[in-house]
């Protein structure tokens, strides 16, 4: 198709999450409370660990790290999912539309590397406890946790670029409540077989590489601590609990969605929901009433207010 055959596109229109007026009314409540939840358990995370000078270790850098990120994962999709549950027609603009792509893939791509850097952290401090302070010094951490975001970075603008130049002159509506790649490609007028190989070639690299190198960290773990004590596996599961919970929650729908060869728009839209809204969530409530040293900090500031 020409050049000159095809209509900017300057808006897309989300069909949201249903199609139910009273269902979305309904759901307008959960929604708000839970964001709210999500931004001020995060950063209630963040500021404990920034005042509290016995969490100023590499294990509670790196999960202020992660509490940021969670942050700001939320911060992309959730407001405009929650806002648009009050109107008829939920549209965004082209421009709104390709930085939830950036972000999205910005934030997920930093939060996959900055769990195999936890889980790195947690790998050094059991199987080498004597040499943890000079493997995992400060600027060490701060290094991992940068590099964390420029494997973000990198990924989420290499998809943009991919389908920056799609030419859009066709039907303009996304079956979802965010720009989801796969669904904006649909709507470009040419043929996307090779580029979607592609996308999907590189976010699967990625989530496929981290989520490997966290099943050695936390198996490396459990056998080095079984061969140095009789119930050593049972007190590295309980140490690591923690994380791996939060792996599982963030990679679980990453895998599910790659290895799903149905398209089912009901399950999608669900993922992306628990992706966008729930994880973000559980992950301080999970670190938060698993982790001692937490609630110690958490009683210490109750007790000077």
């Amino acid at each position: 198709m020409e050049d000159s055959n095809h209509t900017m596109v300057f808006e897309f229109i989300f069909q949201g999450l249903c199609t139910s007026r009273e269902l979305q009314i309904f759901l307008l409540l959960p929604f708000s409370t839970l964001y709210l939840m999500t931004l001020v358990g995060n950063l209630f995370v963040v500021i404990l660990i920034i005042i509290d000078h016995h969490l100023h270790s590499p294990m509670y850098f790196l999960l202020a790290n992660l509490s940021f990120v969670d942050f700001c994962l939320s911060s992309v999709n959730t407001p405009k999912l929650t806002s648009d549950l009050l109107k008829e027609k939920k549209t965004i603009s082209f421009v709104g539309c390709m930085s939830q792509i950036v972000c999205v893939h910005l934030f997920a791509g930093s939060e996959m590397v900055l769990l195999v850097t936890m889980a790195y952290d947690r790998c050094v401090a059991i199987c080498r406890p004597l040499h943890y302070s000079s493997i995992m010094g400060r600027q060490k951490c701060i290094w991992l946790v940068v590099i964390s975001w420029l494997v973000g970075f990198v990924h989420s603008f290499s998809q943009l670029f991919l389908i920056l130049d799609l030419p859009f002159c066709g039907p303009r509506v996304i079956d979802s409540f965010f720009c989801d790649i796969p669904l904006v490609m649909k709507l470009a007028c040419t043929n996307i077989d090779t580029l979607k190989i592609i996308i999907n070639a590189e976010s699967g690299i990625l989530a496929t590489i981290c989520f490997i190198l966290l099943l050695i960290s936390y198996t490396y773990i459990l056998l080095t601590v079984q061969l140095r004590s009789k119930d050593g596996s049972s007190k590295a599961l309980s140490t690591c609990t923690s994380h791996i919970v939060v792996v599982v929650l963030f990679f679980g729908p990453v895998i599910f969605i790659f290895l799903w060869p149905v398209n089912i728009t009901s399950v999608d839209k669900f993922l992306s929901v628990f992706y966008s809204v729930i994880t973000p969530l559980l992950n301080p409530a999970i670190y938060t009433l698993r982790n001692k040293d937490i609630k110690n900090a958490i009683k210490k500031l109750i007790n000077h207010m």
